[in-house]
């Protein structure tokens, strides 16, 4: 099978269900946040600077961004229907996040995003995910039905590329910059 199709140069695509929409649709806007999402968390998977309890919980999201793309890209009518999205997906990121930030300091300042490069890039994957966050709520707006607990799901999933943000700091012995209120 080819990669490439033709079917799209002229700007729409098919979604699951064999409906054409154009490029540009808000379901498009949302799972290809997904998939932006995604890239960024397998950028991380591949880092050797990420601590172990943090791992595990990146790869898991990588495949349920992939079922999360593939229930925003699927109609209401369509004969083919994702599988309903697991509550326990969020409840497990509790649970990462829990043995995460046992290890961290604590503090009630504002950091800022920097520190490691992948604590930087765990934080460019979290302002994704917001913006998916976004995205998704958008089609929600517009009356297509999403599963809330994929709105839970990724709004957990921000929370935890923070945390991991600031483990990954720890875990390579590098302080967390905080922002310094200068007006």
């Amino acid at each position: 099978m080819k990669v490439y199709t033709r079917t799209g140069d002229a700007g729409t695509t098919s979604l699951v269900g064999g409906t054409r929409v154009a490029k540009t649709d808000g379901r498009l806007e949302a799972y290809g946040t997904v998939d932006e999402l995604n890239s960024w968390i397998g950028l991380l998977c591949a880092s050797e600077a990420i601590p172990e309890d943090g791992r595990k919980p990146l790869q898991t999201a990588m495949n349920l961004l992939f079922d999360i793309g593939a229930s925003l890209a699927t109609e209401a009518d369509s004969k083919w229907q994702p599988a309903p999205f697991p509550a326990s997906a969020a409840t497990s990121l509790e649970s990462a996040i829990d043995t995460l930030e046992d290890s961290l300091p604590r503090h009630n300042r504002f950091i800022l995003p920097s520190g490691h490069p992948d604590a930087a890039r765990a934080n460019i994957a979290r302002t994704v995910a917001r913006r998916c966050e976004r995205r998704i709520l958008a089609l929600k707006e517009q009356g297509i039905a999403v599963d809330p607990q994929i709105l839970t799901y990724i709004n957990r999933l921000s929370d935890f590329l923070f945390v991991l943000s600031r483990a990954i700091n720890n875990f390579n012995g590098i302080e967390e910059i905080f922002w310094e209120k200068s007006c």
